[in-house]
């Protein structure tokens, strides 16, 4: 394992379509929450509780029928949204379902019956049945206008536990495996299926993005690096450098993060103080070799090298300063933190490849504020925008460039199951959510400029 070292100190705050900074802090609106955002009206539907104007729309529900004759499959988590091209009035959604082999949520229906309406190939097959894996990604066509399906079909199939993923700038869909389980293949990888595909994809895992849980992406377009995290308890932060930016099936190199003079440290400031928040600390990158990992063992290798451990990391978002080509990366900690209950970092590239700086942005103090962020969203107006995996209520939270937190949604549906893959559209005014349990997709509007601060 090589190791690589950088030795400045940078960066501010970054934003992603829109530019994250520049805001001053939230402002208190009509009743306050317990986190300092705006009182939620409740939903006589008992689906959504939004902020007052705002409302949503049932995008999709599992079970349902697809356009393919299949169904729609169960737990929808990660999700993108891209353009249509030549439409400004639809939109492309891709979303992953974090499917192990339970039955009743296939795309296959009970038994798998419906497995000849499916034209494509399976990743893998169960070794016991037979039958492929219920894991993958659904491609659902969306009309903004209408607020119909237009079109919706299975898109990657025979893959295990798709958690979360990435939107790449080339207009792709990094679906990742949550899992280093074997079938008749290893799995945990992570897989690409065009937004614009017509069918289901020819079912490839990115073998040199490395073999482990992984969790989510998100793309420098200014570099084409890849960076992803993993949720597997004692975790790394990993980049992975294309050989050829955007053919990622071209190979390239794996690394994982380290802080300087903190070798091996461990993160999640769970035990005792290892990190301060708001204090950037240099960051290397260590060199990692044997990435399709046989026995599942990339991290344990990675921070014996001196990585930085983190402590279940899952979603990530890339941010674009405002007036430069650099962004900067934010990513959620689940378990993190002092109190356990999740941090969010920012990872902050530098002049060179070898060089950046690592901040923990926001370490939640307790439930009440945030607990067990998941999924990660950059908000047009400029604020990260965290889905909840929590034990109680779940909540859409917001967080402002200065690190206050707001409730911008609560999930009312008596299943009180974890909110996934929100996700805004090209134009800023509709922002897609997941809830996973009984698996629902909603399309949100309202007056988002109320949620700028100027």
């Amino acid at each position: 394992m090589k190791i690589t070292r950088r030795m400045m100190v940078g960066g501010t705050v970054g934003a992603a379509a829109a530019a994250y900074g520049g805001l001053v802090a939230w402002q208190n609106r009509n009743i306050p929450s317990t986190n300092k955002g705006m009182a939620l009206v409740a939903d006589p539907d008992e689906i959504l509780d939004l902020p007052e104007g705002f409302s949503y729309r049932v995008v999709a529900r599992t079970g349902s029928t697809m356009s393919d004759g299949l169904l729609r499959p169960g737990r929808p988590d990660g999700m993108a949204c891209f353009a249509f091209s030549g439409r400004d009035n639809a939109v492309i959604l891709t979303s992953n379902h974090e499917i192990p082999t339970w039955d009743g949520i296939s795309a296959f229906g009970k038994d798998d019956a419906l497995r000849s309406k499916f034209t494509g190939k399976y990743y893998d097959t169960r070794p016991d049945t037979g039958m492929p894996y219920h894991g993958g990604v659904t491609i659902t066509h969306y009309n903004l206008d209408t607020g119909e399906v237009e079109r919706d079909f299975l898109a990657l199939a025979g893959t295990k536990i798709n958690c979360a993923g990435g939107a790449t700038p080339w207009g792709s869909w990094l679906s990742c495996e949550e899992t280093t389980d074997v079938g008749n293949a290893p799995h945990g990888f992570v897989f690409e299926v065009p937004a614009l595909i017509d069918g289901p994809v020819e079912p490839v895992p990115l073998k040199a993005m490395g073999r482990f849980r992984h969790e989510a992406c998100a793309v420098d377009p200014a570099s084409g690096i890849v960076y992803m995290t993993e949720d597997g308890g004692e975790d790394c932060f990993y980049r992975f450098i294309p050989n050829v930016p955007g053919r990622l099936a071209e190979g390239g190199t794996l690394q994982a993060l380290m802080i300087e003079g903190k070798p091996s440290v461990d993160t999640s400031n769970n035990d005792e103080p290892t990190l301060i928040e708001g204090k950037e600390y240099a960051a290397g990158w260590i060199t990692l070799d044997d990435v399709e990992a046989p026995d599942a063992d990339l991290a344990q290798r990675a921070i014996a090298a001196g990585a930085a451990m983190f402590k279940r990391g899952e979603g990530m978002a890339y941010g674009h300063k405002p007036g430069g080509a650099q962004g900067e990366i934010f990513f959620n900690c689940t378990s993190g933190g002092k109190a356990g209950v999740g941090q969010v970092f920012r990872y902050t590239p530098g002049a060179s490849n070898d060089e950046g700086t690592l901040t923990l942005f926001f370490e939640s103090p307790g439930a009440g504020t945030m607990e067990y962020c998941d999924n990660l969203a950059v908000a047009p107006w400029g604020d990260l925008i965290v889905c909840e995996d929590g034990i109680g209520d779940q909540y859409l939270r917001g967080i402002t460039p200065d690190g206050r937190i707001y409730d911008l949604a609560r999930n009312a549906h008596e299943d009180s199951s974890e909110f996934c893959g929100a996700c805004f559209s090209p134009d800023g005014k509709t922002m897609f959510v997941n809830i996973q349990e009984p698996g629902i997709t909603l399309a949100i509007t309202g007056p988002w400029e109320t949620l700028r601060v100027a």
